[in-house]
């Protein structure tokens, strides 16, 4: 398996716009995907106490895949990296809650593990700094290459 879908925490307590998990509930079965999904403990991670905010404990994705792992913070878990890794997969595709925070943890963690980080822009929400994911375009391209953000569907078989 060359590449996957990686759908980074499409679920209920970060309301997601009901047309991106639509699409992305099309493209998911078209390949093997996996997704992640965020969930609480402050002994992980520090949400509450440091901001005063916390997911869900109990969320579940919004899309169906292959595999979920389960994250506490913003990067998904090694066990998602030594999965792909034993996969032989090469590219990810992106997409998701929150491209300049979330999205871009998954894709450090992606390509400090050698793997080739993708963004599809069209299926990604930014936070709300900027909803548009244009910064996080913008981060992925400075950070990853100049390839490794796919703008539209009509772009993703190149």
């Amino acid at each position: 398996m060359e590449q996957v879908l990686l759908v980074v925490d499409v679920q209920p307590c970060f309301d997601p716009p009901q047309w991106q998990v639509d699409d992305i509930k099309q493209l998911a079965p078209t390949m093997h995907s996996i997704a992640t999904v965020e969930r609480h403990n402050e002994d992980v991670t520090p949400f509450w106490r440091q901001l005063g905010w916390k997911p869900s404990s109990d969320d579940e994705p919004l899309v169906v895949t292959d595999r979920v792992f389960v994250k506490h913070g913003y990067a998904p878990p090694v066990e998602l990296i030594r999965y792909l890794k034993d996969a032989g997969v090469q590219r990810v595709l992106v997409c998701g809650i929150q491209a300049d925070t979330c999205c871009l943890a998954a894709g450090f963690l992606l390509f400090d593990a050698g793997l080739h980080p993708t963004m599809l822009k069209w299926l990604t929400v930014g936070s709300s700094l900027d909803r548009s994911a244009e910064l996080g375009a913008r981060l992925w391209r400075h950070h990853f290459g100049q390839n490794s953000v796919i703008d539209r569907v009509d772009d993703l078989g190149r």
